[in-house]
């Protein structure tokens, strides 16, 4: 049976395979449509067909990329981990997503947080990721996203289907957010899940004090 860091490993390597031959195929298709504006008498079928393969290229980019990202969090090495403030890893994640969140009108909020041994850069996309995702599964009100942190030695399960690869509520992504941020969570030796809430869901983790 392979180890997690093996399977990571061979994801890897497919991605890199794959990555080549689609961007080359989305590179000259976007190419083509371009010469095709300036060319009379070009049957609408052909500009249908090529949209059809640009769309195809961009959908299967985003689907390696959203495999790669699942693979370097299987990637993980704990013999690496460093005292991280999750303080720290919230406000850098909060940073990338400036744009996105202004743009949405949304609110994000936390408390303190702890300190914790663990991949500072996998913690910031943890927290990227999960913000992200109630970005992207809002409701009709502008997004209100309040993280907290309490001990404790008790955990839910619901909702599991969220955290399988591909699964997608609706949008246009990969559907590997969350199976993501399952990876890098239990490479840090915790554990995640989801909880109904009246608005929606709540995404849950827990990781080692």
């Amino acid at each position: 049976m392979p180890t997690n860091r093996e399977t990571g490993e061979f994801l890897l390597r497919a991605c890199h395979d794959l990555w080549t031959p689609l961007r080359g195929v989305r590179a000259h298709s976007e190419l083509i449509q371009r010469h095709l504006k300036d060319w009379t008498a070009v049957p609408a079928e052909a500009h249908r067909s090529l949209d059809f393969v640009l769309d195809g290229a961009r959908k299967a980019d985003l689907i390696v990329d959203g495999i790669a990202a699942y693979a370097g969090a299987l990637y993980i090495d704990s013999n690496h981990f460093l005292p991280t403030r999750l303080d720290v890893a919230l406000r850098a994640a909060l940073a990338k997503l400036d744009g996105s969140l202004k743009q949405e009108s949304a609110e994000v909020t936390y408390g303190e947080l702890p300190r914790i041994r663990g991949n500072p850069d996998r913690l910031v996309d943890l927290f990227e990721r999960i913000i992200r995702n109630s970005l992207e599964h809002r409701g009709a009100k502008p997004p209100r996203v309040r993280i907290s942190a309490s001990q404790s030695g008790s955990e839910a399960s619901e909702l599991e289907n969220v955290f399988r690869p591909f699964q997608k509520l609706h949008g246009n992504g990969a559907g590997m957010g969350l199976a993501v941020c399952r990876a890098i969570v239990e490479a840090h030796g915790g554990k995640i899940w989801a909880e109904a809430a009246p608005d929606g869901f709540a995404i849950v983790f827990t990781l080692p004090a």
